[in-house]
């Protein structure tokens, strides 16, 4: 006869067999079991890696708020938004992969911090290094670009001030650093733009504490600004496109997303504000067998965002009644999805 146990009286959500080997995973339910659950009409931010593009039109396709405070010009034609940054986040702050850059971004916008001058011209162009990609043709002038950056920090500090949630895709732990000053690059300079040299830029891969020291100083200055806001993390499931750790990529990708994870539940534990929701799971978890990647092995397909949608909204019933819709802040845009670390397989060796 089994002894007692601790195990006996747990859930079936909490055994491997009754939990996934005996369910259809077209669904799985029990998957997540919101702390708060998100409400009709409560304003969610968005940022992050190039799968959190996906999440905030996807929330707002399915009748939730997607707080836009920076919208695209009323003349700039929707074919032109993705390339010109906007649409593809709550602010036109471009991609935000690693906890490093996004807290630069949060200290830029809330604490009076002012952005490094650095700008990077090419021709009769010029670049922000910090988001080098947005937009795609680059500024006219420097002043061009500085008045660019100084709207979108008051945009991006009026979204956190304003909102009910903010959801932030974790997606990367190696960056490239300024050696002089030690601010991250979303890329490494020569890239997307710029010019790389060994003498001014350095490789970092943050570790399990620099990770959470920069998400925990995050939250805490948001909540200084906005108090009853809460936090939702999610991990990017796209693999990295390459490394320069001198690791094999899938090795590299795993230690990434591995450290990412295990920050993202660390925090969920020990804070009550934050909130983790498993999307990395749901793709990439070994018994969906990979069938939500698209055939280069990384970009998730429309079916599997949609895949990663049902569970979200599964879980919450204030959510279920909510009517599919036109995302009014952004129209409709083509889908496109912007990676600045996709030109990384311009330079592999063939």
């Amino acid at each position: 006869m089994p002894r007692p146990s601790p195990y006996a009286d747990l859930p079936p959500r909490a055994f491997w067999r009754r939990a996934v080997a005996d369910q259809d995973l077209r669904y799985l339910p029990d998957l997540w079991q919101p702390k708060t659950p998100v409400l009709p009409g409560q304003k969610i931010v968005t940022a992050g890696s190039c799968f959190a593009q996906h999440l905030g039109r996807a929330l707002a396709a399915r009748g939730l708020t997607w707080h836009i405070t920076e919208p695209p010009p009323p003349d700039l034609p929707a074919e032109a938004w993705t390339a010109a940054g906007y649409g593809l986040f709550s602010a036109r702050t471009g991609n935000i992969y690693t906890a490093a850059m996004l807290r630069q971004w949060v200290t830029w916008a809330l604490d009076g911090v002012p952005m490094p001058r650095e700008v990077w011209a090419e021709g009769a162009r010029y670049y922000d290094p910090f988001r080098p990609s947005t937009p795609a043709e680059g500024f006219a002038s420097r002043s061009d670009l500085e008045t660019a950056r100084h709207i979108t920090l008051n945009a991006f500090a009026q979204a956190l001030r304003d909102a009910d949630w903010f959801i932030f895709t974790m997606g990367l732990t190696e960056y490239w650093q300024n050696r002089h000053q030690a601010y991250a690059y979303p890329t490494c300079p020569g890239t997307v733009r710029g010019q790389f040299r060994a003498a001014d830029h350095r490789l970092c891969n943050q570790t399990y504490a620099e990770t959470y020291e920069d998400m925990a100083a995050v939250f805490g200055l948001i909540r200084q600004h906005n108090p009853g806001i809460r936090f939702l993390l999610t991990v990017s499931p796209v693999p990295l496109t390459a490394t320069a750790t001198g690791d094999h990529a899938l090795v590299a990708s795993t230690y990434t997303k591995s450290l990412l994870r295990a920050v993202a539940g660390e925090l969920r534990d020990r804070l009550d504000d934050v909130d983790y929701f498993p999307s990395f799971e749901l793709i990439s978890a070994f018994p969906f067998g990979g069938w939500a990647y698209e055939a280069n092995r990384r970009s998730v397909s429309p079916a599997g965002v949609a895949f990663v949608m049902d569970h979200f909204f599964g879980q919450q019933p204030a959510l279920l009644s909510s009517p599919p819709r036109t995302p009014p802040a952004v129209g409709r845009p083509p889908q496109d999805i912007l990676c600045d670390d996709d030109v990384l397989d311009y330079y592999q060796t063939r």
